[in-house]
């Protein structure tokens, strides 16, 4: 009997020593961060791959142990693509103690802007509007803005074009996500950037485009650039090929050369659009597997390892999921070097050294990714690809767009 006693004894006195330890010295610390984003609705296509990016590679951080006995918990929920719902996931996290925030669509971060900063979160969204960052302390772009990626397609082809002034018309999103580019694109025009906007259209659900084509044709349209979503490229692509108007080459006369920004391109293209694909000219920041090179082998391990199918394996999407996700783990990598306590605002500090000898390297970008006080786009660097025998194909060497700079002057 008094064995059974002394045993309890030293079982409870155990219990309370344990629960009188500081958390750490019993197990690692959890820190917590949320996303929310379109897993179903509209962009999904984007939205999923994305989301299982993201999942992933804190999966991988915390299997790692890059950050010690420590860990990462990534709460992630669907909202629709609809900012209602957004708002509430992003109010849930806040009662959670994120210390970090994920966030998804144009419409969605510029309702909340003033909420992120209010709260001071540190943020990145899935959009990569301009507006996004203007006038807010917390918001920071992945990569470069839909403004810089539409302005590097344009002095692209100016360098390439044969002949007198380019004319180009823009296929857009009829959003906020999609009407940003082009005011910038009209401020480059006037700063010295040779071409001529001769119309600019906000699709909509239309599912034929041959009257709108047409009209190019008569108006000697000799390049599109597009600001949106796959399927619409898509379907745009499909019809010009039936009508024998798209370009066999870059430039090629009396036809007409396509090109677009970050969504309107990747592998869902070529599956949408099919040979009609073929010589879509297509700009993002992030690597593609089927370029061959470390990025493509890590993003493709990574896949595998979690059990990816080979449609979110390859997807540019998926690497994007990846490289927010990769960010906000190496901030709180960093600030625990520093000996600091990982909340909001040492992470934000960290966001913004990021810079200099602080550049953050990942290999799901095509150059580094850097963010200042007076700087909140991540990866400036932009690489060119075009569609050759039905695969995306690097096209020259990766560059940053000269006139992003020229017109903030």
């Amino acid at each position: 009997m008094k064995s059974l006693k002394f045993t309890t004894c030293i079982m409870v006195a155990a219990a309370v020593l344990m629960m009188a330890l500081p958390v750490s010295a019993v197990a690692g610390n959890v820190y917590k961060l949320g996303l929310s984003l379109a897993i179903t609705g509209p962009t999904s296509d984007a939205g999923n791959p994305y989301a299982k990016g993201v999942e992933d590679y804190f999966r991988y951080v915390n299997d790692m142990k890059l950050l010690g006995d420590d860990t990462i918990e990534c709460t992630i929920r669907d909202d629709k693509y609809e900012t209602s719902i957004t708002k509430r996931n992003f109010e849930e996290y806040l009662d959670m103690g994120i210390v970090f925030y994920l966030n998804y669509s144009t419409g969605s971060t510029l309702a909340l802007k003033r909420d992120f900063d209010e709260v001071k979160m540190p943020t990145m969204p899935a959009s990569f509007h301009a507006g996004n960052i203007e006038g807010s302390d917390y918001i920071f772009l992945p990569i470069a803005s839909y403004s810089a990626q539409a302005i590097g397609l344009a002095e692209y082809l100016v360098r390439k074009h044969e002949g007198k002034t380019p004319k180009v018309a823009m296929f857009i999103h009829p959003s906020a996500f999609g009407r940003g580019p082009v005011e910038d694109i009209e401020k480059s025009i006037k700063a010295g950037l040779d071409i001529e906007i001769v119309e600019v259209v906000e699709h909509g659900q239309d599912l034929d485009n041959t009257a709108m084509l047409q009209r190019w044709k008569s108006k000697n349209v000799q390049y599109v650039i597009s600001q949106t979503v796959q399927s619409p490229v898509a379907g745009m692509l499909k019809d010009a090929s039936r009508l024998g108007l798209v370009a066999g080459k870059f430039g090629e006369k009396d036809k007409i050369t396509f090109l677009g920004a970050h969504y309107t391109g990747g592998n869902d293209l070529i599956a949408l659009a099919g040979d009609a694909a073929e010589n879509f000219y297509w700009t993002t920041s992030y690597i593609v597997t089927s370029e061959p090179g470390a990025g493509a082998d890590a993003q493709l391990a990574l896949a595998k390892r979690y059990g990816r199918d080979d449609k979110a394996a390859n997807s540019h999407n998926y690497a994007n999921g990846v490289m927010v996700a990769q960010v906000a783990a190496e901030a709180i990598r960093r600030a625990k070097a520093r000996g600091n306590e990982i909340n909001k605002e040492t992470l934000y500090q960290e966001m913004l050294e990021m810079n200099g000898m602080n550049a953050f390297y990942p290999v799901t970008t095509v150059g580094p990714v850097t963010y200042s006080k007076d700087d909140h786009q991540g990866v400036d660097t932009l690489q060119l690809y075009a569609v050759q025998d039905g695969e995306f194909r690097a096209v020259g060497k990766p560059f940053i767009p000269e006139y992003t700079e020229k017109i903030k002057k």
